[in-house]
């Protein structure tokens, strides 16, 4: 990894987070021509006020991962982000959600227990990577032996920022990603099953079935949303449990307190950590005057480390409450996934608790955070146990 891109993708983006708030808390890059946005109001009005900051992305003709996300739900304004999103609804209810349960605690075990002799293991790789993976194509009928591609898939969309054209890598993903999920639909069409993508098909809006673009929309997108958020979580979780002293051994001894220690993680370091809106009309955000038009980076990790909103915001307090953080959005585009990310991150912590005594961080570990500045996420997380 070389040094710019370690400058680029920085492991504690916090400060600059921080300098940002008190200095230029709306601010435009020359550059792209983007406006930041940094504390947590505003933050928090750029994610909820849809009809000033449109979640529209692309223009008329998008190309690349712009086409796979073009007429998603998360691309969507009402009135139709509405009615796409009461279709997928059903599939992420607490209840069908909670349901989902037995499985996940099972194959957590599955993949805990192929290293807990070993003594030593990168969490990521091993655990944290492939349980959200599995959960996922599981629920969309993705056969076992297409994992593997789908995973590099959502790697190589997470890498990309979309503040620069996207590179020939990105755009051949997405190709690749559009002729795979067209066959898949195809294919359901012919012979649906119980899956999610199965449910789609059949489901109508005022009589209306979805477009091709927009069952492409929702693939991708829980493809995308549904493995890397998870992946990031657990990761974050286990990094931020092992630097805070006695946390670890507090959530030990009272499992209880697992469900506000996640959503402690989820505020320190938020596994997304910037979204991007449009302005529709020409807006006063902070002191600043934003043009119609204008793109909007709602920088998510910062907002949740404002002193404004937050005591000792830099401090990892598990205890914290009221816990207002925005990792999972806000308004109308709050995340679907929400519930089943914290039941996967919460039934993969107990477990790791549970099956890896003495969990500690590997003391050569040189950690580096994934090539993304939408998400934030570790490469690789080196730790060592008690071996059964």
């Amino acid at each position: 990894m070389d040094v710019t891109q370690a400058a680029e993708y920085p492991l504690d983006p916090f400060p600059h987070y921080e300098q940002m708030r008190a200095a230029a808390p709306v601010f435009q890059d020359g550059q792209s021509g983007s406006w930041h946005v940094f504390r947590y109001d505003d933050v928090q009005r750029v994610l909820s006020e849809h009809a000033t900051f449109s979640s529209r992305m692309g223009g008329e003709n998008p190309s690349g991962s712009g086409q796979l996300f073009a007429s998603s739900l998360i691309t969507a304004d009402p009135p139709r982000h509405r009615q796409l999103r009461s279709l997928v609804t059903q599939a992420f209810t607490p209840k069908a959600v909670d349901a989902l349960a037995p499985r996940i605690a099972d194959l957590t075990d599955e993949l805990l227990e192929g290293i807990a002799a070993r003594g030593s293991g990168d969490l990521i790789k091993e655990l944290a990577y492939p349980l959200p993976v599995i959960v996922i194509s599981e629920l969309m009928g993705i056969p076992a032996e297409d994992r593997e591609r789908f995973k590099q898939w959502s790697d190589v969309i997470v890498s990309q920022t979309r503040t620069g054209p996207a590179s020939d890598g990105q755009d051949a993903t997405a190709s690749e990603m559009v002729e795979y999920f067209l066959a898949l639909i195809d294919q359901r069409r012919s012979r649906p099953g119980r899956d999610l993508i199965s449910s789609l098909l059949s489901a109508e809006i005022d009589g209306q079935k979805l477009t091709v673009p927009e069952l492409l929309g929702f693939c991708s997108l829980l493809l995308v949303a549904g493995n890397e958020t998870t992946t990031n979580l657990i990761g974050n979780a286990v990094l931020c449990l092992s630097e805070s002293p006695g946390s670890l051994e507090r959530v030990l001894k009272e499992p209880a307190l697992l469900p506000q220690t996640l959503e402690e993680v989820l505020r320190f370091r938020s596994p997304v950590q910037s979204m991007y809106r449009v302005t529709v009309a020409e807006t006063i955000l902070g002191d600043q005057r934003i043009p119609a038009g204008a793109p909007v980076v709602a920088w998510i990790g910062s907002a949740n480390r404002d002193g404004q909103q937050f005591e000792r915001p830099a401090e990892f307090d598990i205890d914290r409450n009221p816990n207002r953080h925005l990792a999972f959005g806000h308004g109308i585009h709050f995340c679907l996934g929400a519930p089943l990310a914290r039941l996967e991150a919460r039934i993969a912590l107990e477990a790791l608790l549970a099956r890896l005594p003495g969990l500690s961080l590997a003391h050569e570990a040189q950690l580096e955070r994934m090539e993304s500045t939408i998400v934030y996420g570790l490469r690789a997380l080196p730790v060592r146990w008690q071996p059964a």
